[in-house]
């Protein structure tokens, strides 16, 4: 949703243009605010996935070289250089085999029925996810955000772990000669994080589902609202009574953020999942994430990537995946739904993906879809609080936010054809507050092309066309 209200008129305003900077409008400048003093929601991060074996490829297994891969890792992973993504978000498996795009469970057979004693297996690679997190964690990742696309088919109704069916056990489920595998599942889930405990990495969120309201020819399981709501209090229950009682219960991912507004209905209208539940989680695959979900509780959209048949490099090419695409939809889930969190499906894959790095062989190349999210992933960081911030241009979209160790960042996307200079009234700032003006546009990666300052409650800052400005003031 773009703002357009006028709040106040600048009252003054400088920006200090390098040799690179953009030029002047010559136009009056358009009217906006932004008050620093304002709190919005709470900012977890930004990240990424390497899951289905995404990691692993990553990793060297399709010939990436060793000084590609950490290049890569840069690219998605450092707050200097890179995007400085803060999530990382794992598969959880639940195939029988390895293969290419499948994710091996950690009990790939069944152990004998639901009452059985586990009989868990563990290679310590996780697809590459394992060396993925590590390297993450020595960037400064924090938050580790595991999540299950489906049970091993033996705990399911289907017999399958793709092609839908649901868990055995589940109210209103088909009835499994099995029996009740809700506890198992629970349990399952528990034992993923202990693995990963084991090789000194602290899962914080948690999820057992994803996208349950789809059927797919990959791994996928079926749970309706109230469903997933029963599941989520008996997954919340065994968290709460292993040793991670501080790990984070996520639910649902829905593919389409309508769908999840009814899965965070049902959660909160159940008695112990709406005490359970952390964290909601959706996809606006299915519809955009233009408002709200229904609860107090964060908020993520947890995956996105545009629809596409090929790879582009853009940044405004018309296809509706180029960098300008996806900067606007990083500003629609921040802005208008609100979201505590914007995690990207795949950080780098092959073929005609849609991820911000294309892996190809011992190379790889870059779209400007990654600068797209870096602009806001780079400087946003987490424990910052979103802003309230308004244009008067029609085609200015803003936002803005500060961050915890008081710095401040204005995110500006010009969807006009021609530049726009664009002044605000600001508050909650004393004195004056300088910083750096990055580009991201066709010919521009996120690159540092002046010099901004707020004096005596004024910021004015040119916007080339079509373009995003990101404004990080100390």
């Amino acid at each position: 949703m773009r703002v357009r209200t006028v709040l106040a008129a600048a009252l003054a305003a400088s920006l200090l243009p390098m040799a690179s900077a953009t030029a002047e409008s010559g136009g009056r400048p358009v009217g906006g605010s932004i008050d620093f003093g304002d709190r919005r929601q709470a900012i977890d991060g930004f990240g990424f996935s390497q899951a289905f074996q995404r990691a692993d490829v990553m990793h060297g297994s399709r010939g990436l070289t060793p000084e590609h891969q950490r290049e890569v890792l840069d690219l998605l992973l450092d707050r200097e250089t890179g995007a400085g993504f803060s999530i990382l978000r794992l598969g959880i498996g639940s195939s029988a085999d390895d293969v290419y795009d499948h994710m091996r469970s950690i009990q790939p057979a069944d152990p004998g029925g639901p009452d059985a004693e586990p009989a868990y297996e563990w290679d310590g690679d996780d697809g590459g996810q394992v060396w993925l997190a590590r390297e993450a964690r020595r960037y400064g990742v924090e938050r580790f955000y595991a999540n299950a696309w489906s049970a091993p088919g033996y705990m399911k109704t289907n017999g399958d772990d793709a092609n839908g069916g649901t868990l055995c056990g589940l109210p209103g489920a088909a009835a499994c000669a099995s029996g009740d595998w809700r506890q198992a599942y629970a349990d399952y889930l528990v034992q993923y994080a202990r693995f990963y405990a084991r090789e000194g990495i602290e899962l914080t969120d948690l999820n057992f589902t994803n996208e349950p309201d789809l059927t797919t020819s990959y791994a996928s399981m079926v749970f309706t609202p109230e469903q997933a709501a029963d599941m989520a209090a008996v997954l919340g229950r065994t968290v709460a009574e292993s040793e991670f009682a501080d790990l984070n219960v996520a639910c649902c991912d829905a593919a389409g953020w309508a769908e999840q507004r009814a899965y965070t209905e049902a959660i909160e209208a159940h008695p112990e999942a709406s005490e359970l539940v952390d964290v909601h989680t959706g996809h606006p695959y299915r519809n955009p994430a233009t408002s709200p979900l229904p609860t107090d509780k964060p908020v993520w959209m947890s995956e996105w990537n545009p629809n596409g048949d090929a790879w582009t490099e853009g940044w405004d090419d018309g296809t509706g995946y180029d960098g300008m695409s996806l900067a606007e939809d990083v500003h629609e889930a921040l802005a208008d739904a609100e979201v505590n969190a914007y995690v990207y499906w795949f950080g780098a894959s092959l073929g005609t993906t849609r991820a911000p790095i294309q892996l190809d062989g011992a190379d790889y190349r870059v779209s400007r879809r990654l600068w797209a999210l870096a602009a806001y992933s780079r400087f946003i960081r987490p424990e910052a609080v979103r802003v309230e911030a308004a244009s008067e241009h029609a085609s200015v979209e803003v936002t803005a936010f500060r961050n915890a160790d008081g710095s401040r960042v204005v995110e500006l996307l010009n969807h006009d054809a021609g530049p726009v200079r664009q002044s605000f009234d600001v508050s909650g700032v004393r004195g004056t507050a300088r910083g750096d003006v990055y580009l991201t546009d066709e010919t521009h990666a996120l690159e540092r092309t002046g010099r901004a300052s707020v004096r005596h409650g004024g910021l004015t800052v040119e916007l080339p066309p079509r373009s995003l400005t990101t404004v990080v003031l100390d």
